[in-house]
């Protein structure tokens, strides 16, 4: 037989060359037929393939059945996709980071005289000591942006305000991972419309829908171990409104850039207010300038704590007092077309337990009873008569009415410019960190 390449003999077995000595008239080997020839260049060939294979996968380590495996590996990490929230969205935010390290906020860098602590060593280390709180509030920005991305992609004229306001509330339960007190709701869902600047939710029963002229404030909260986010922003249909809502929004952009640790808060109210009344809107042939209300404030936050002592202004002023490092405070600022002064209105929708109250004995047995039970789920954090219809208490206005005549529990009523004025509003968490300013619910949206 002959090999496949033609310039080179085939040497036989002596048992061969024996059987075929004599074969041939001269006694030499005779050449093989082309089908032999075929098969033997085909044989050959495979088998310098398989030397190749055996060779790649020596040089892979450790033969082909590890590279095999190897394969499968890799073929198996393609197909853990990261999850993506879904929509509506059901996920928990824990699922969607299974690190558990949530995205920070917008970092903006203190000046002048801060501007040390931006490289300051022991600034930073006292930073990575705070990092589970930081994470917390962190986790509980990522809820808010979430939610509100939702709400806006489905908010529309006709919906009633309860519905609005239930489906908000239950899609911040299911990505908080709801857990009593240590995650959840902050606060009843403010969802004030047009004159109404605030306080104002649906009690069971309100038949309020939406329309498309309302100017709506939809202000909600959300926590993890009591450390709350507190961020608002407004809805209008109608784009005449469009200068309103930017009076505000700007306005808070700028309270919160002039926000940091020792800034005078009256120096913060001041640059509000430039801001918010170089706007002007014109409604129905009508040119107002649009006015900072002036007994509205944004507010320092404490752990469980909502209002925890600071008022950041919103107009030219106000208190000397200064912030300091790591505090966390809710910038909020309200333009209104009306006298830019509000006042209680309307029906009372919003409570809160008193945080520094300390024993008061009760009479009657049902007002301790509630009591009781606003301890349990509620705390010193904000609630409305829905959450507790929801939680199964009934005929409880007496015993709360009690509650507040006692003084353990603060009613919030509805706070309201003139009627037939637009109130718009925005508001951030913001925290002092040592070395930079953290707006913790940044968003894309706003």
């Amino acid at each position: 037989m002959a090999e496949a390449n033609s310039n080179s003999s085939i040497v036989l077995p002596p048992s061969q060359q024996q059987q075929q000595e004599g074969g041939g008239e001269n006694g030499t080997a005779p050449l093989p037929s082309e089908e032999a020839f075929s098969e033997l260049s085909l044989s050959s060939q495979q088998e310098k393939e398989n030397e190749g294979d055996d060779v790649d996968d020596d040089a892979k380590g450790g033969g082909g059945e590890v590279s095999k495996k190897k394969k499968k590996k890799s073929k198996s990490k393609k197909k853990k996709e990261v999850l993506k929230q879904t929509d509506p969205p059901s996920i928990p935010v824990l699922d969607l980071f299974p690190s558990a390290d949530f995205p920070e906020g917008q970092i903006q860098h203190y000046k002048d005289d801060n501007l040390w602590r931006t490289t300051s060593e022991e600034k930073r280390e006292l930073e990575r000591l705070q990092k589970p709180i930081y994470n917390s509030v962190r986790r509980a920005a990522e809820v808010h942006r979430q939610v509100r991305k939702y709400m806006k992609s489905i908010l529309k004229p006709g919906m009633l305000m309860t519905d609005l306001c239930e489906t908000l509330e239950n899609t911040v339960r299911k990505l908080i991972s709801e857990d009593g007190l240590q995650a959840g709701i902050a606060f009843p869902t403010g969802c004030s419309l047009n004159w109404v600047a605030a306080h104002w939710t649906p009690n069971s029963g309100d038949k309020t829908v939406l329309q498309y002229d309302d100017v709506m404030k939809l202000d909600f909260g959300t926590h993890i171990d009591g450390y709350i986010v507190d961020c608002a922003f407004t809805v209008a249909f109608n784009p005449v409104f469009d200068p309103l809502l930017e009076a505000s929004r700007e306005a808070t952009n700028t309270g919160v850039k002039e926000a940091g640790i020792d800034v005078r808060l009256c120096d913060v109210g001041a640059a509000i207010q430039e801001v918010m009344e170089s706007y002007e809107v014109e409604i129905n042939g009508k040119v107002y300038q649009v006015k900072s209300i002036r007994n509205l404030n944004g507010h320092s936050i404490g752990r469980y704590q909502i209002h925890a002592g600071k008022s950041v202004p919103i107009v030219k002023g106000g208190e000397q007092t200064k912030m300091e490092e790591g505090e966390f405070f809710a910038i909020e600022t309200f333009g209104s077309t009306g006298k830019g002064y509000v006042r209680e209105d309307l029906e009372c929708s919003h409570y809160m337990k008193n945080f520094d109250v300390g024993h008061i004995p009760l009479r009657l047995p049902r007002a301790k009873q509630l009591l009781a039970t606003i301890n349990k789920n509620f705390s010193t954090l904000a609630f409305c008569r829905r959450y507790l219809d929801r939680i199964g208490e009934t005929k409880y206005l007496m015993a709360l009415k009690n509650l507040c005549d006692s003084g353990i529990v603060q009613p919030y009523p509805p706070l309201c410019d003139v009627k037939g004025s637009y109130v718009s509003q925005y508001e951030h968490t913001i925290l002092l960190r040592p070395t930079c300013k953290e707006v913790i619910s940044r968003g894309d949206d706003y």
